[in-house]
């Protein structure tokens, strides 16, 4: 699932707000929605990510012995992560990149270290609306101001990059990018990303790039990591997503070295480090991700396929933009003003879990994951096929 699927013990409400540190933060909507309901459900078809894979099945791609395993000893690993796996990032994501590499807890805690390094009260965040929800939350609580971006609903949601140019200001400090899109599927072409980085570098800001979908491209090949265009620039990665590995928490940034001493000034107060187990299978796959990576790209071509079939047969209560990457769709269904109820419903009836709009600003809208198993993905859509009738038959007997 996308992001934390938080424990089994329910934390705040919507609406609560937790002070501390970080002054008043909103509670996270998608990590409230998944917290228990993630663990009920019979089918999911909500998630941001792909198949899981076992341990069995990850020592069996990568050939890893038991022996080895056993030999590794529970220590602290070093705080930027080891070296072995930091050359291995690096080697995967961007060669040519003369940036520091931190390994971290999956993309989220990169995120978080990056905005508390260097965000001031005060300065302005740009970010694509819509979005997580958690992003706009930890820039407020840091005191900085969030200004949406609203991606051309209209157009498939692509990327406005006139409307980017009208909001970068000589107060933003940051923009927040991931193209792929989550939830939409939204990317860039070749020529709309070069034009990108140009507004970025000819700003003084920041580019905070989310590259965990990045492989999953399905027009074009992935684009290229901006640390390699960018000095002003800090990319995240993860294994959460694209590789089906969330429960290794393992994730990671590229920041020039000033950002990466900073990130980790304030890693000192959290987590620390990585564990040296969950290093070492990360650095295995990065030294072969065609073997992991391979076979849930191809997974989530033939699901995008399915996926865009079966909008098409609904088509009359079904607005779906086709996505150009990722793992998600942002369809929105006709004749719901809100989709909550529907949602709710289909867990509670029929054991479908499906993300509200709501989570992401839009509440006429859900996401939809398909990077699973197809046959799940088939049985989910086929409920909910179902369950968008009878909502549709109730709001017309009401």
């Amino acid at each position: 699932m996308s992001g934390t699927a938080a424990g089994g013990l329910a934390g705040g409400a919507p609406g609560e707000e937790y002070r501390g540190a970080l002054g008043a933060i909103a509670p996270a909507l998608l990590e409230y929605w998944f917290r228990d309901r993630y663990f009920e459900t019979r089918i999911d078809i909500s998630s941001s990510g792909v198949e899981n894979y076992t341990l069995g099945e990850l020592r069996a791609l990568l050939e890893i012995p038991f022996g080895e395993l056993d030999t590794i000893a529970f220590r602290d690993s070093p705080s930027r992560g080891s070296e072995e796996l930091g050359q291995a990032i690096r080697a995967h994501v961007a060669p040519e990149s003369r940036h520091a590499v931190v390994a971290t807890h999956g993309s989220s805690e990169a995120i978080f270290l990056a905005m508390a390094a260097l965000l001031r009260p005060g300065d302005q965040v740009v970010i694509p609306r819509p979005g997580y929800q958690s992003l706009t939350s930890t820039v407020a609580a840091l005191g900085a101001e969030p200004v949406a971006w609203p991606l051309a609903q209209g157009q498939d949601f692509a990327p406005d990059l006139d409307e980017l140019e009208r909001l970068l200001t000589p107060h933003t400090r940051m923009v927040v990018a991931n193209f792929p899109h989550n939830p939409t599927g939204a990317s860039l072409d070749a020529g709309a990303y070069l034009r990108f980085v140009e507004l970025i570098d000819s700003s003084p800001c920041y580019l905070l790039w989310d590259a965990s979908l990045a492989m999953m491209a399905y027009e074009g090949n992935p684009l290229p990591d901006p640390s390699c265009l960018l000095e002003r620039c800090v990319s995240t990665g993860t294994l959460s997503k694209a590789y089906g590995l969330p429960g290794l928490r393992v994730g990671w940034c590229l920041a020039p070295e000033d950002v990466a001493c900073s990130m980790v000034r304030v890693r000192d107060y959290t987590t620390l480090n990585t564990s040296p187990l969950s290093e070492y299978l990360a650095t295995a796959v990065l030294r072969h991700t065609d073997r992991v990576l391979g076979p849930r790209v191809r997974q989530a071509e033939e699901n995008r396929r399915i996926v865009m079939a079966w909008a098409r047969r609904h088509a009359e209560v079904v607005q779906c933009p086709p996505p150009r990457g990722g793992v998600t769709v942002f369809p929105r269904i006709d004749g719901l003003t809100s989709t909550r109820p529907l949602c709710e419903r289909l867990l509670t009836e029929r054991g479908v879990l499906l993300v509200p709009g709501d989570c992401f600003g839009y509440p006429d809208r859900v996401r939809l994951g398909f990077g699973g198993q197809s046959a799940e993905l088939v049985a989910g859509l086929d409920e909910l096929a179902s369950a968008i009738a009878d909502a549709r038959d109730g709001a017309d007997a009401a």
